[in-house]
């Protein structure tokens, strides 16, 4: 682990290691804004904003950590998050340094218009994940520049490629996806590969099967923005964030075994993972 992640100057300030703006969450998906926000802030960022649909922003305010702001949005009348809020979130992306685009946002057709535009538009390094997968599948040039977090379903999807061909190829795929689209891809699963445009290659030994749990993806991208608002790179971010997740889930099955594992046991981990790599 680079040292950044591990150490902090005595003069130290919050702004020193970055504000993430992260745009997720649903009425139906609330637990996974929630997840992704409470991650980034465990794992160092300096500042944390949750954008969520406007109804939901109260029941948010008493679940997540204190330590996350929140910015009330536009919304359908699914719960989901409307196309009317991008004037809001364009001008407040001004004010982050890391941009999170997708968990829990749903498959409404008025934030999918919402989630591509964002993706589009925003020039600030940005983690795409979940519904923000799903809206770039046949809109790919957008995915430029980004960091992509799929599970092998959701990267099928994007690939066109059935599931079954490939798992038998995935390292292969991955990597000219990466190079493709000018992407970090992060392809979640048992050895998760993470690569890049220029052909850097990692497989990550950490985690275990109890990870296999609802919001376990959402607490590896807050991860990612996490490392990435403290000054890593895409790649390296990337590619430590998936390590350290992968500690603190086996620190986590140590004490609440594989078969009760649940996400926000991978967050609580997170500060003892950090220890052991020092």
């Amino acid at each position: 682990m680079p040292t950044q992640l591990l150490h902090r100057k005595a003069d130290s300030h919050k702004g020193d290691f970055g504000h993430i703006f992260i745009l997720a969450g649903s009425l139906r998906y609330s637990g996974a804004a929630i997840l992704t926000s409470n991650a980034a802030m465990r794992s160092g960022a300096g500042l944390v904003t949750l954008g969520v649909p406007k109804t939901i922003a109260p029941g948010i305010i008493k679940t997540k950590t204190p330590e996350v702001m929140i910015l009330p949005l536009d919304e359908t009348s699914e719960g989901s998050i409307g196309l009317t809020a991008y004037i809001k979130i364009r001008d407040f992306i001004k004010k982050a340094d890391v941009v999170v685009v997708g968990p829990g946002l749903s498959k409404n057709p008025s934030t999918q218009n919402l989630i591509r535009k964002i993706i589009a538009k925003t020039t600030k390094p940005k983690i795409i994940d979940a519904d923000g997968i799903n809206a770039s599948v046949n809109h790919l040039n957008i995915l430029n520049g980004c960091v992509i977090t799929p599970h092998i379903n959701e990267f099928s999807r994007l690939t066109k490629i059935d599931v079954a061909r490939l798992q038998k190829i995935r390292k292969i795929i991955a990597k000219d996806f990466a190079y493709r689209y000018n992407a970090v891809v992060v392809l979640k699963g048992k050895n998760t590969i993470v690569t890049d445009n220029t052909g850097a290659l990692y497989i990550n030994k950490t985690g275990n099967p109890g990870m296999a749990t609802a919001g376990s993806g959402d607490v590896l991208t807050g991860i990612i923005a996490g490392f990435i608002a403290q000054g890593l790179s895409l790649f390296e971010a990337s590619k430590y964030a998936v390590f350290l997740h992968g500690l603190a889930g086996d620190l986590a099955k140590e004490e609440k075994t594989e078969n009760c594992l649940i996400a926000s046991d991978i967050i609580d981990k997170i500060p003892e993972a950090i220890k052991l790599c020092r």
